[in-house]
């Protein structure tokens, strides 16, 4: 079992970065692939980007690539996703979350894949 925990999250103007983070404590975080998902007002939650246990293999929504970049530091149990050139449509609830992968190079784009997550926080960009 893992816990998660996001950080990072405000208030920024279009055109803007923000850094995310998600520590992990509980089992050894390598053993699992992690995503990124978000949720918008009045929206499903819906898949941003993934990366694998080991050997760093990502894969994002077309909707943040070349924007986005997921990136982890097993050694420091901690995802992160950096965010640059910010819309007003990245508005949401972002989520990390895990998925058992027992040390593959394996990531998920699905959220039934994945058995734990956090408890999100707010990114709000204004226009």
């Amino acid at each position: 079992q893992v816990q998660l925990v996001e950080s990072g999250g405000g208030l920024v103007q279009a055109g803007g970065s923000l850094r995310l983070s998600c520590t992990a404590s509980g089992r050894t975080f390598y053993y699992y692939a992690m995503g990124w998902f978000r949720q918008a007002p009045g929206k499903e939650r819906e898949f941003v980007a993934a990366i694998s246990s080991i050997g760093g293999n990502t894969y994002y929504a077309d909707s943040v690539k070349g924007r986005f970049t997921i990136s982890r530091n097993n050694a420091k149990s901690t995802l992160y996703l950096d965010m640059i050139n910010l819309k007003p449509e990245d508005t949401a609830v972002y989520y990390c979350a895990a998925a058992s992968s027992a040390y593959s190079g394996r990531y998920y784009y699905s959220q039934d894949e994945y058995t734990y997550w956090g408890q999100g926080t707010q990114v709000t960009v204004s226009s």
